[in-house]
Order: C-alpha cells, then sequence, then structure tokens
C-alpha cells in the first residue's frame, strides 16, 4: 500500500519551508547603515579575483542610487579606490561628490541634501576590504 501524506501535515510543512526562505532573503539584505553627511571609505588588501562591488547611496527620503563597480584580479587598494571614485563620480556625480585621500580611501560628500547613508550590497571580488566610517 503506498504512503500517504497527511493533508494538515504537507501544507504545515510547506509553510515553514516558505517561512525559512523568506527570513533567509530579509537576512541576505545590507544592514541600514547610519546616516551622515560625509563617509570615508577605506580600502585594504589586494583583489585575488575580478568581480564587482556593488554599492548603495541612499539619502534620507529619496530613492537609492546604486553603483557598480568593476575590479580586475590583482587591483590594490589604491586602484580599487581610484575605480570606487570614478564609478561613483559616473553614476551617482549629480548627487554626491567623491575624492581620494591618502591613495586608498574616498571621501564621498553630500550634494544636494543633507544625509546619506552608503552600504555595499554585494561584492564577488576576494580579499578587497572596506572600512564605512562617518566623517
Amino acid at each position: 500500500m503506498p504512503h500517504r501524506r497527511h493533508p494538515v501535515l504537507h501544507r504545515l510543512c510547506a509553510t515553514v519551508v516558505l517561512s525559512v526562505g523568506a527570513l533567509l532573503s530579509i537576512a541576505a539584505l545590507p544592514a541600514m547603515a547610519a546616516q551622515s553627511n560625509k563617509w570615508r571609505l577605506q580600502f585594504s588588501g589586494a583583489a585575488e579575483s575580478a568581480g564587482e562591488l556593488v554599492f548603495e547611496i541612499v539619502p534620507v527620503g529619496k530613492t537609492p542610487v546604486r553603483v557598480t563597480v568593476a575590479i580586475e584580479r590583482n587591483d590594490g587598494e589604491n586602484r580599487v579606490a581610484r575605480k570606487v571614485k570614478t564609478a561613483i563620480d559616473r553614476q551617482a556625480g549629480d548627487w554626491v561628490d567623491a575624492e581620494l585621500d591618502d591613495g586608498e580611501d574616498v571621501l564621498v560628500k553630500r550634494h544636494f541634501f543633507r544625509r546619506f547613508s552608503i552600504v555595499l550590497v554585494s561584492s564577488t571580488v576576494k580579499d578587497v576590504r572596506i572600512n564605512f566610517d562617518q566623517e
């Protein structure tokens, strides 16, 4: 005689699986960063793989802007910082000003709004570390 599933137990299992999936997708979202009028992004380490860094600039009460940066294998911290600065200028230039500081730091300052957050949404680059400091 074939094994039959109990309908209530089947629905309960499906609900648990969906709930766990929803929790995992929420956990994958970037944590909401603090708000500031200026940020210092400090880069360290050389890229052990090619990939992309994806940042999100979120002004208070405004639509976020995504900035995608292509990184090549063996890019050092100075080159990574320069690429991030250039990408911010090109992709979010009207919103913020970005400048290099000490070669491996990028200062991101407000332009048309008071406060904003900047977060790393995703990275497929190995061994590049980023420290976000409010200024």
